[in-house]
């Protein structure tokens, strides 16, 4: 069947060009790109659903399963091009890879990351259930799993899940705290799947207060904004008062032996200048393995800690007698001496993948400490500064399940990242976003030391409600509050998500075979 046959079988509208021909894979490519515009730093959270609503009337009107593949894979490659271009950078202009080679890694990347998209609109193509139960519940169930997939396949990459487009402002950031972001992305694709079948609703059909896709809008919107209102977790003791040093240590100059002095001196002289009980550096702030810096240097900062009646994190990458590395935080001050190491890796920049197969990739790259160790798998908080804190490193909190680890007996969430690998691009503003919803899922406060920006306090709804400028050396600094219990993301994670989408999967069968 055709498209214009299948549109003249439903009574819909007469299709137009974005529904057929090459221009229909054009209009996809731009739906991705605008897509983008819906996380951070524009925070445009409608647009996400109106872009994803469009493609799937485009796949409703694709004529072949293989053509609604198509239109996903170009909608994806628009996205992720947009989205992730400063992959571009990190490997170009930090990295020294040559621009052809950087340029057509980033695309080959993005053109991976399109497949997942692809095969929702595969799906569309072959599902034989037709309106609200096939784009309102099984298509969006689809898009949640596949991101799920996303997230942990070859290590994953979860970055730019289509939920964290509501985060924190939405009212569908409401099912962050209880099915983490995979929950607020079924709802974000749910949203979109209905709004497509008002969009395509037969003329002279019923009126649009009366379709039942309105009222599935209508509850899910009321239940994620009443979900808002819900306090999961309590505030645990007083107050502690928090500094967060931001040195804008130049990425290339960051690891040049001549500029070691400087970075020291930059850091101590910020840390000595903050009466705060809690004192956090960036990730690798200190260019030195932890057996190279001056004992004197740590000594100081260790002895103003005390004196300030708390501790002091830091970023440093450690050295083992065992010949591994690690990349860590360790904390000093009033408190016995611990340290956190990182667990889930980057690829290429921190661990090779592959490296008989990618190691021409290396090759090309001029990126320092490629060959760290993963800490342990279930790390226990750092009890610093009256508090217990979950310590997190760059990349890592892009994995909600894994912070999770250390909750619910951690009462502050610490993200120390070095995002000056991404110049001036929006990958720091997408990174804040994503730390955002850690807070959200996790119901407690997330103090993000970063390098160069964006450092930032996240309070528990998701608001940063402390931010220093980019590129610029600052101090964030201000009283939190810790807090304890759990959310019900940190009792079930991602169960609770799958569980739900494997029952809506089977709802939407039972209900499509009945009214074939």
């Amino acid at each position: 069947m055709s498209a214009g046959t299948a549109a003249s079988v439903a009574g819909a509208p007469r299709q137009t060009v974005m529904f057929h021909g090459r221009s229909a894979l054009a209009v996809a490519f731009f739906l991705g790109a605008a897509t983008v515009a819906g996380f951070a730093p524009m925070y445009l959270f409608p647009l996400p659903l109106a872009t994803l609503a469009v493609l799937m009337l485009q796949w409703r009107y694709a004529e072949t399963p293989r053509r609604a593949a198509q239109l996903g894979w170009f909608y994806g490659l628009g996205f992720f091009l947009t989205g992730v271009s400063w992959v571009y950078v990190s490997l170009h202009t930090f990295g020294a890879m040559p621009a052809a080679a950087a340029a057509f890694v980033t695309l080959l990347f993005c053109a991976y990351l399109a497949l997942f998209p692809a095969a929702a609109g595969y799906l569309a193509g072959i599902l034989q259930v037709r309106g609200a139960v096939k784009y309102g519940l099984l298509i969006p169930v689809a898009w949640a799993l596949l991101e799920w997939v996303r997230g942990w396949l070859f290590t994953g990459f979860p970055w730019l899940a289509m939920g964290y487009s509501q985060i924190p402002m939405s009212p569908l950031a409401g099912y962050a705290p209880v099915l983490g972001i995979g929950g607020v992305t079924l709802a974000t694709a749910i949203t979109a799947g209905l709004l497509m079948t008002l969009i395509a609703r037969e003329p002279g059909s019923t009126r649009l207060a009366r379709h039942p896709g309105f009222y599935g809008l209508l509850l899910l919107w009321a239940c994620g904004y009443g979900l808002q209102q819900v306090q999961w977790t309590a505030p645990s003791g007083a107050p502690v008062s928090v500094s967060l040093l931001q040195g804008n240590i130049a990425q290339d100059l960051k690891w040049q032996p001549d500029h070691v002095r400087t970075t020291l001196d930059t850091y101590r002289r910020f840390a000595l200048a903050s009466a705060s009980r809690l004192i956090v550096l960036p990730e690798t702030a200190l260019p030195l393995f932890l057996r190279e810096v001056p004992e004197d240097y740590l000594a100081q900062l260790a002895a103003h800690a005390r004196d300030n009646g708390g501790d002091i994190l830091i970023g440093v990458p450690e050295g083992s007698p065992r010949g591994a590395y690690y990349n860590s935080v360790i904390s000093l001050g009033a408190s016995p001496a611990q340290a956190y190491r990182k667990r889930h890796l980057v690829p290429f920049g921190e661990f090779i993948p592959l490296r008989p197969v990618l190691g021409w990739i290396v090759e090309q790259l001029a990126i320092p400490l490629q060959d760290f160790s993963r800490g342990d798998a279930n790390p226990m908080p750092l009890a610093v500064a009256g508090q217990r804190v979950a310590v997190n490193i760059c990349y890592e909190d892009a994995f909600g399940e894994e912070i999770i680890r250390q909750l619910p007996a951690a009462t502050l969430l610490v993200n120390a990242s070095n995002v000056a690998w991404f110049g001036r691009s929006i990958a720091p503003y997408q990174h804040l976003q994503i730390s955002q919803a850690r807070a959200l899922e996790t119901g407690r406060y997330m103090l993000r030391a970063t390098n160069t920006g964006m450092t930032a306090i996240v309070d528990p709804r998701g608001a940063v409600v402390g931010l220093a400028p980019q590129f610029a050396p600052a101090t964030v600094t201000q009283d939190v509050q810790g807090y304890v219990g759990s959310t019900p993301y940190v009792r079930w994670g991602n169960y609770a998500l799958l569980a739900l989408c494997a029952f809506l999967a089977g709802l939407g069968c039972i209900v499509g075979r009945a009214r074939r």
